[in-house]
């Protein structure tokens, strides 16, 4: 089993379990809920664990959430038959919120959980007062794919069903093989990291270790919701919150890696949320990797606590 206590891991949190019509999602929540409430979201195939070297260098005064997706970490599963798609997570914040009966609130995302809360401050934007995006955006652009985004569809459905066909039970490996797999499919998280995200997203049999995740879940390009330039804009227009993105240097530009080199898209998006949202976006810039949050909170904590510490707020709209 993993060690019950990882180095950097806060002591004090509660867990929460809240109920969806296929099962539950789990959550872990630290701080006093009378504070105001900040969720977060974690990155594809990540979990909860995403944020637990993260909140305890933040403000005591707010009340933190992280929320595994379904079919990560401790959330259950999707119904057979019901794939995995962008807007079923965004769908998984609105109901987080109504189970906890918050009104408005703030969203912490890293990677693929930026591109959910961005997404949902959009559809809801009256919810969210501030967006934190680490090392993400809120949403890809579809220009590197237009002639990949129905093999993306097709690929899912293919995937879901070969899944579901298949009657091989879940493979079970011994802890170490199973962090060092890990590692070798995450070069950016470190040993310590990947031991913390796995101690959530594993279960303990009979002979070693099983992942915790669907195997319906397969590449992000599958489930994504990609966007025109001009529905980029289109869809930040109706952002009502203000929007810290904090950008890793060594982090990712794109979501198919052999993309990564064309920084253009990337500098597309920020220089359109400055033009678009003004004074209500702030960009920083970070010395790390794509798990800078992780590997070095300390260099985000303070810009994150002095932006949710702000007292500016952009009054929600009917």
């Amino acid at each position: 089993m993993w060690p019950r206590r990882i180095p950097g891991a806060p002591s004090q949190f509660s867990e929460l379990k809240l109920a969806v019509p296929w099962g539950h999602i789990a959550a872990k929540a630290w701080g006093s809920q009378q504070g105001p409430p900040v969720l977060c979201l974690h990155g594809w195939l990540d979990n909860a664990n995403s944020f637990d070297r993260l909140i305890p260098l933040l403000s005591k005064d707010f009340h933190y959430v992280a929320m595994d997706f379904g079919g990560h970490g401790l959330s259950s599963h999707y119904s057979p038959g019901l794939p995995y798609y962008h807007q079923n997570f965004v769908s998984e914040v609105r109901r987080v919120a109504a189970a906890l009966k918050w009104s408005r609130f703030s969203l912490i995302g890293h990677s693929f959980g930026g591109l959910v809360g961005g997404m949902f401050s959009c559809v809801f934007p009256e919810m969210v007062d501030k967006l934190i995006l680490l090392d993400a955006t809120p949403f890809f652009l579809d220009t590197n794919e237009i002639e990949n985004l129905l093999t993306y569809k097709r690929r899912n459905t293919e995937h879901t069903l070969q899944v579901e066909a298949s009657k091989k039970p879940s493979k079970v490996v011994s802890q170490e093989a199973m962090l060092q797999g890990f590692l070798k499919n995450n070069s950016h998280v470190g040993e310590e990291c990947g031991a913390l995200l796995l101690q959530r997203g594993t279960t303990q049999v009979a002979t070693g270790l099983v992942l915790n995740r669907d195997r319906r879940i397969a590449k992000i390009e599958h489930c994504l919701d990609f966007v025109s330039k001009e529905l980029f804009e289109h869809y930040i227009r109706k952002l009502q919150a203000r929007v810290l993105l904090i950008k890793a240097t060594q982090g990712y530009h794109d979501v198919r890696r052999e993309n990564d080199a064309n920084t253009e898209p990337m500098l597309f998006k920020i220089g359109m949320l400055r033009a678009v949202l003004k004074e209500r976006f702030q960009f920083v810039e970070v010395t790390g990797n794509h798990y800078v949050h992780m590997n070095q909170p300390q260099l985000v904590a303070s810009v994150i606590n002095s932006f949710l510490q702000s007292k500016e707020r952009i009054p929600a709209q009917l």
